[in-house]
């Protein structure tokens, strides 16, 4: 177990090795001037090299990567160009069993419904159902707020918060729903025609018994994979809902430090999100030993 730990720790810190290169390579090779953008367009161009060397602009590409890789293994992203911030406090200020029923009862009422909805879930984009919901609920119904993240008087409170989060999360989640849904039927539907499911109804034993011991938990590996990968999904799809809603989130923030070229913004929030995205594999990859002990041979 161990061993296993430890390889796939190496491999973490290589993948994320690699997206630092990346998006630090990207982010300077795209055509604008950080300090012109600060400095605006009446700036002379002293003022724009002075800013230019302030903000260490002016070294060489590989100085400026290893000053700044030097910095985020001690833990810090630096300092947003725009925000005047640290990257790291701008970015955690912002971060934020239905196929099971489907396969038992194959071919019910409740199976037939869950593969529409799960089919109407994957054909709508989830910034469209987040307008949808604010025209119901917030429109039309007025029980939910539909855009910011809290109420302009009064809020703030985590229960205000909530009231806020709940149209922007439910879009967010309903295209991963329908495709976890679609692939726990699916899987569960594959253990289910096991001869050693037949054998345990045969012995009696009670059908949640049979679904919960025998079937779910052996279809479990399969769905825990989908859950990882639809972590991406809803990390990448962040960036629509945010913008539908209002929401002061890493995605929009991530957009609006891209356009305005706020290099450690960019750079620290990106490894932030690939670091989360990396840990909830590592998550995953580890249930997979929990579950199935012969996958620590691997």
């Amino acid at each position: 177990m161990a061993q296993y730990l430890i390889r796939r720790l190496l491999s973490m810190l290589a993948v994320l090795f690699g997206v630092s290169i990346l998006v630090f390579g990207m982010i300077h090779i795209t055509p604008g001037d950080p300090a012109r953008i600060m400095a605006g367009a009446a700036a002379g161009e002293e003022s724009v090299q002075a800013l230019r060397r302030q903000l260490g602009l002016d070294r060489p590409v590989h100085v400026q990567y290893l000053l700044w890789i030097g910095n985020v293994l001690r833990g810090n992203l630096g300092e947003s160009i725009v925000l005047r911030r640290p990257v790291l406090d701008e970015v955690v200020q912002r971060f934020i069993a239905i196929g099971v029923m489907s396969a038992a009862r194959r071919g019910s009422l409740i199976d037939r419904a869950t593969i529409v909805l799960a089919t109407v879930g994957l054909s709508l984009p989830s910034f469209w159902f987040g307008l949808v919901l604010i025209i119901v609920f917030s429109l039309k119904l007025g029980v939910l707020p539909g855009t910011g993240m809290t109420s302009p008087v009064g809020g703030g409170g985590a229960l205000d918060i909530a009231r806020h989060l709940l149209l922007p999360s439910s879009a967010l989640a309903v295209v991963p729903l329908a495709v976890i849904a679609r692939y726990t039927r699916s899987a569960m539907l594959d253990v289910i025609q096991q001869e050693y499911v037949t054998t345990a109804r045969a012995k009696g034993l009670a059908e949640l018994r049979v679904l919960g011991r025998h079937v779910f938990k052996n279809a479990l590996v399969a769905i825990v994979t989908m859950l990882g990968l639809q972590t991406g999904f809803l990390l990448a799809g962040a960036v629509y809902i945010e913008n539908v809603f209002s929401w002061p989130g890493v995605g929009q923030m991530l957009v609006d430090a891209i356009l305005k070229r706020d290099f450690p913004l960019v750079q620290g929030g990106v490894l932030l999100v690939a670091t989360t995205y990396v840990l909830i594999n590592l998550a995953t990859d580890l249930l997979y030993v929990y579950m199935d002990p012969r996958i620590r041979l691997a």
